[in-house]
């Protein structure tokens, strides 16, 4: 067929230019080929959480495809109906991180104004233009849900607070010292307070920073969301604000100073706590900043203290205490159950391993995180590591049994690498199986000190420093432990042990020291267990010689504390050593096993620590095949409950998940 004719007047198309080669594809490298996660990890990592689904809330779980969802692992059917509802008014409710998300929200935009009433009701600040060479700081909202004892929603609070980190020293603020009472010190007093039957109050201070006084001049820029247009003036603070530097130094003098005028005194062993003995009354009122735990056997006098300081400074009345610095209190007639259960499950949210497998142990018993050549390149975010482990160490305050695990974890928060992240996704794993178990305090009359102290010699591979640990229990509680790496080699284990063995001593001293302040002195030497007997001798014995001269002051320590009757050394085999658990990593029978001997209970687990009597009611509801080397339970057999009873306590089956133990 012919070509069609070329219009006149229009020049003829040029041919395409030929093509140029193609340059053959560069070789496929290693390092660059497109890697895909094996399929056996499929159960460690999470699936995706829905969106609107909370882990935390005592009614839901994961997605429903995970093969592992935390229902298996956590049970609330024998919480009564009144904490149950306080664990999902706690769980279910979320505040937002940011301005942005709460003006959306008009409880929040009514709580932010009614903070900014009570700012200015109080005088907290005086409009004035900025002076020359002077300049104001940012301020920030944060946002929190206050909760009644019953769990009901109390009110919403928004707090404005300045960015004191943007303040200059010498400028803006100078002395910022201001007590706070540790957490062996709460433990410690609630471990009492349960033995003697005292009553466990909790208050709130409203705007606590408020009430100190400012004496530096500070300027702040106004609240964002209640500027006019064109406004150029600044907030002088005429009062403290949260936030400032000094601000928790200032609310802790006024703070100290009303509670001394109702005839309290500080106690010289932690001086956030204060004692009131007057006869057969005894109070004690500890001070974590705005937050006040008042117990005593007296409940006219704690009610007089409330009044009192309500008149000077408007307190919440939060009853009998629930929820204290993240910690859920379950107060029975055994004993007083304390976990971080909230916590736990929103830290596994965050990190997208609620739905994984779990783990029986936290860390692998021969790992090699401390070696100088781990593999794994380093992270190129690290911030998401620092973020977990930071997360991890304040869960440590209720599991003594992460103690070892995130102290490793620790070590790598400048440079961590991949090895160190899986490592970190091991211990949520276990975790994940046990989110809400924690200490128990029982209502017994014992309060006897009883210690252990152990040493890995040379357990650091790139340092061989030793680690220290010991746990120290009051009647059987845990009250104080730890896990350290020790600041010198030690040239021998029984060098790494005395040096251990001085750390505790050091706590035993101090302890002996608050219960006396507690009422409850110690009238025996505190047993210390120990499984080396080279330590003991060294101990007992006026030995100094070539290996023992360079920890002269540990050995003089000691001695005189054994002598002065404070402290009794005593030999324990090594398998019974306690603090064993907080020293290296164990297998998980040894794990187990220690665990068990350190009173941390788990009050929702549904297994064999759980309710025993809604095993009838699941089997009937359930038929199930259930078996084991020596016994067979058909579909048809409906098992008693005496029977799963047994069966549980020989090892064979879990009761409420109706699964054999070996599965988890």
């Amino acid at each position: 067929m012919d070509s069609p004719a070329q219009p006149a007047g229009v020049a003829a198309a040029a041919p395409p230019p030929p093509a140029s080669p193609k340059p053959p594809p560069a070789p496929t490298r290693r390092s660059d080929r497109p890697r895909q996660r094996p399929r056996h990890l499929d159960d460690i990592y999470d699936t995706p959480v829905l969106p609107g689904q909370r882990p935390s809330h005592p009614d839901s779980s994961t997605a429903s495809a995970a093969k592992y969802p935390i229902s298996d692992f956590l049970s609330y059917d024998g919480v009564h109906p009144s904490y149950y509802a306080f664990l999902a008014a706690v769980t279910s409710n979320h505040e937002p991180r940011s301005f942005r998300q709460a003006v959306l929200d008009p409880r929040w935009r009514e709580a932010m104004s009614k903070e900014i009433y009570a700012l200015e009701l109080n005088g907290t600040w005086t409009l004035v233009q900025l002076p020359p060479g002077k300049r104001a700081i940012a301020p920030k909202w944060v946002y929190k849900i206050k909760f009644n004892p019953d769990g009901t929603i109390e009110r919403y609070k928004a707090r404005l607070v300045a960015k004191g980190y943007t303040q200059i020293e010498g400028v803006d603020f100078h002395d910022t010292f201001a007590p706070v009472a540790k957490l062996v010190t709460v433990r410690c007093l609630l471990a009492v307070a349960v033995s003697r039957g005292w009553f466990l109050h909790q208050l709130d201070v409203n705007n606590a920073f408020l009430h100190g006084d400012l004496e530096e001049e500070v300027y702040m820029q106004i609240p964002q969301g209640f500027a006019q247009p064109g406004e150029t003036r600044v907030c002088r603070l005429n009062k403290s604000l949260y936030g400032l530097r000094q601000a928790s130094r200032n609310w802790y003098h006024k703070f100290t100073d009303a509670l001394c005028s109702l005839g309290f005194r500080a106690s010289p062993a932690d001086h956030s706590l204060f004692i009131f003995r007057r006869g057969s009354t005894f109070v004690v009122a500890l001070i974590y900043v705005d937050d006040v735990l008042l117990t005593g056997n007296d409940l006219a006098f704690i009610n007089k203290v409330k009044s009192s300081l309500d008149v000077q400074f408007g307190i919440k009345d939060l009853g009998e205490v629930r929820y204290f610095l993240g910690m859920e209190f379950a107060r029975t007639t055994d004993g007083v159950a304390l976990c971080q259960r909230k916590y736990a499950l929103d830290i596994l949210a965050d990190a997208g391993v609620s739905g994984a497998r779990p783990s029986a142990f936290p860390v692998e018993q021969n790992h090699h995180l401390t070696r100088p050549t781990v593999s794994g390149d380093v992270l190129a975010d690290p911030s998401a590591y620092r973020r977990l482990v930071g997360r991890l160490l304040y869960l440590t305050v209720t599991s003594p049994d992460l103690t070892y695990g995130v102290n490793i974890l620790s070590q790598f928060v400048s440079a961590p690498r991949q090895d160190h992240m899986d490592a970190a996704v091991r211990l949520l794993r276990y975790l994940k199986s046990t989110p809400a178990q924690g200490l128990f305090y029982p209502a017994s009359n014992d309060l006897t000190l009883t210690a252990y102290c152990d040493a890995d010699w040379g357990g650091c591979e790139s340092t061989r420093r030793s680690s220290t640990g010991y746990f120290i229990s009051l009647g059987g509680a845990p009250i104080s432990w730890r896990t350290k790496k020790q600041r010198v080699v030690a040239r021998s284990s029984a060098e790494a042990e005395y040096r251990a063995m001085a750390s505790t001593v050091s706590e035993i001293v101090w302890l002996r020291w608050l219960l006396s302040e507690l009422g409850a002195p110690q009238t025996r030497a505190t047993p210390l267990y120990c499984d080396n007997q080279a330590a003991l001798h060294i101990a007992a014995n006026p030995v100094f010689h070539e290996r023992t001269k360079h920890v002269e002051m540990d050995c003089y320590f000691i001695r005189e504390r054994v002598q002065s009757g404070d402290v009794l050394p005593l030999k324990v085999s090594s398998h019974l050593q306690l603090a064993d658990i907080f020293t290296k990593g164990l297998g998980a029978d040894r794990f187990r096993f220690l665990l068990s001997k350190l009173n941390v209970r788990n009050l929702h687990a549904p297994a064999c620590g759980g309710v025993l009597d809604k095993a009838h009611s699941r089997s009937s509801a359930h038929p199930h095949h259930v078996t084991s080397a020596a016994h067979a339970l058909h579909a048809s057999d409906v098992p008693s409950t005496e029977t799963l009873v047994a069966y549980c306590k020989q090892g064979y089956i879990c009761l409420c998940t109706d699964r054999l133990k070996p599965e988890h």
